[in-house]
């Protein structure tokens, strides 16, 4: 995915690169024409005092310095617009990639993994692009044109080059090296000091009612006292490499100047060869101490790149089947969905549900009941088509669910979660979810849900920006009632609607919901044997079977489901 995105921004934009090349090829050339205006300098114009060619050779002196920058400048600018061109292409893709990866990608994969593969690892490939990977190839031809350079003031200079460059890559690496591991065990414990002080104050009231407060000093202290200790060794990392640095240019300086000694008065040495060469032995240190940290900036990036590429290799949902939701359900009345010895894993050989076989009639309402974890979620997103079952099928009028195309589906699914999930926008969003519903639309659905009262009071009604703080739980919950309703789907699903309200709220939310079951195929789903009491049908899953089905009365006969009920009513 990577590199094919690269090369198709590469391909649209090939006069920046054009250009990008050119202003390299200058930057390159321009760093090493200082050592040769000394040379000539020293050889030509500094014996005869000052005079006109002198400051003319100053001037060119200058002037290729301010072209240097110049183009630097420039340099970074192309690579700046040409890295966030290929950011941008690439988070692009991935967001392409969203709307035909399968959905259990997102039950096997974190949050937190997915969103750090569109920022840390898009970033890391930024950085490689305008950083590591061109500064490298510049960083490369710097010291190859100093090795060349060298040679034709003198093969002996040449040589020490070449002899000195791996002696000053291998000191500057083992620097890095542990300069590195300093700042990862500084950053480490970094953290530890800031979530200290996160958890210090999220639980305020219990270190105080509990009186915490030296326990949680001491182990403050324990990690200033570890991070002190961390910063301590990379301020003398920091502080030994620069004159290590300085040492090792000077020693260089010295062999070139004794080496010079032995040959100046020859026909292949001048003064100005030897100021020429001690410039360039001067400018030799930057691009190799640079390499080092390129090198690992690619290291990381290419980390980032396989990420990436694994994400993109990602297996895509099935072809969907061509059909319109009227074509799905063209009469309400005579809806049938059937649950056809559906099995289902999340992983090979494990089994979350199993031999599901259940047919819901139209208008009926059907209740999931069963404890926690017994599979009823995993259920309801095999009823919605997101998750295809190991075995077996979900069918509406007789089409497999998982078939319906995505963009259809919310004409025919209503779903309505526990809690409500909001995003940035308008009151409106919340509803609509950015689909173009009309205003009547919208105004009719706040009606039903009970808040159009309530909205239209506000100074600029539903395009109000939303707030937590304009609902209450309850009103929130209507909204997510209002969201699962507004395209008028024949089937709603109930996600444990009522969980955690108080009774004046849930009454008023079973009133929506009562009205909204009129003309729709309404199945919920709920832990608890006391939310069935204006069920049709009522499956009781356990282990991920189905040990029970049949009417309210049918179910509560038995004698297990008569003492859980007994219990329920106990705890509540």
């Amino acid at each position: 995915m990577v590199f094919s995105v690269i090369k198709k921004v590469l391909r649209r934009n090939l006069w920046l690169v054009f250009v990008l090349v050119i202003d390299i090829a200058i930057v390159v050339v321009a760093g090493l024409l200082p050592a040769q205006i000394i040379r000539v300098v020293v050889d030509s114009y500094l014996s005869v005092g000052i005079n006109a060619g002198l400051l003319v050779m100053a001037s060119y002196y200058l002037l290729v310095i301010a072209i240097s920058c110049l183009f630097d400048f420039i340099k970074q600018i192309l690579l700046v617009v040409l890295g966030e061109k290929i950011t941008k292409e690439i988070r692009l893709t991935m967001s392409t990639k969203l709307r035909t990866i399968r959905t259990q990608y997102f039950s096997d994969n974190e949050y937190g993994v997915i969103a750090s593969r569109f920022t840390n690892d898009v970033d890391a490939i930024n950085s490689m692009f305008t950083e590591g990977l061109i500064g490298l190839v510049i960083d490369l031809l710097k010291i190859c044109g100093i090795i060349i350079t060298m040679f034709f003031f003198d093969v002996t200079f040449g040589f020490i080059t070449l002899a000195a460059i791996p002696v000053i890559f291998v000191i500057t690496r083992i620097f890095q090296h542990f300069m590195l591991k300093a700042q990862m065990k500084s950053r480490k414990l970094i953290g530890k000091v800031n979530n200290h002080i996160a958890e210090s104050l999220r639980n305020i009231r219990m270190i105080k009612i509990f009186s915490v407060e030296p326990f949680m000093k001491k182990r403050y202290a324990n990690y200033l006292n570890d991070n002190y200790k961390a910063v301590e060794s990379v301020n003398f990392l920091d502080s030994l490499y620069p004159p290590i640095v300085v040492l090792m240019r000077g020693i260089l300086i010295v062999v070139i100047v004794l080496a010079a000694a032995g040959l100046l008065g020859t026909l292949s040495v001048s003064v100005g060869i030897v100021a020429g060469s001690v410039e360039l032995m001067t400018s030799l240190f930057t691009p190799i101490e640079s390499l080092g940290m390129e090198l690992q900036g690619i290291q990381q990036s290419v980390s980032g790149i396989k990420r990436v590429n694994e994400f993109g290799n990602e297996a895509d949902e099935e072809p969907k089947m061509k059909i319109t939701a009227p074509e799905v359900v063209p009469d309400r009345s005579k809806l049938v969905i059937h649950f056809n010895k559906v099995c289902f894993g999340y992983e090979k050989d494990q089994v979350v549900l199993a031999d599901i076989e259940i047919t819901v009639d139209a208008l009926e309402k059907a209740t999931f009941i069963g404890r926690t974890g017994v599979g009823k979620t995993t259920l309801f997103r095999l009823i919605m088509g997101l998750l295809k079952p190991t075995s077996g099928s979900i069918t509406v009028n007789g089409v497999d669910v998982y078939k319906i195309p995505n963009e259809i589906k919310h004409q025919i699914f209503g779903y309505v979660d526990q809690s409500f999930l909001s995003l940035n926008g308008t009151i409106k969003d919340q509803i609509t979810l950015g689909n173009d519903y009309s205003d009547e639309m919208v105004w009719q659905t706040l009606d039903f849900i009970g808040l159009k009262a309530y909205v239209s009071g506000l100074e600029k009604g539903f395009n109000t920006p939303y707030e937590t703080g304009l609902f209450s739980q309850g009103e929130r919950q209507l909204l997510s009632i209002g969201r699962g309703i507004i395209a008028n789907p024949p089937i709603l699903l109930l996600d444990e609607m009522t969980a955690n309200l108080d009774s004046l709220t849930e009454a008023r939310i079973n009133a929506v919901l009562e009205k909204a079951s009129l003309s729709r195929t309404i199945l919920s789903i709920s832990h608890l044997l006391s939310s069935i009491n204006d069920a049709d049908k009522v499956i009781y899953i356990e282990n991920g079977r189905v040990r029970a089905s049949g009417s309210k009365e049918e179910v509560l006969s038995l004698d297990d489901f008569r003492k859980e009920l007994e219990i329920e009513k106990l705890w509540r």
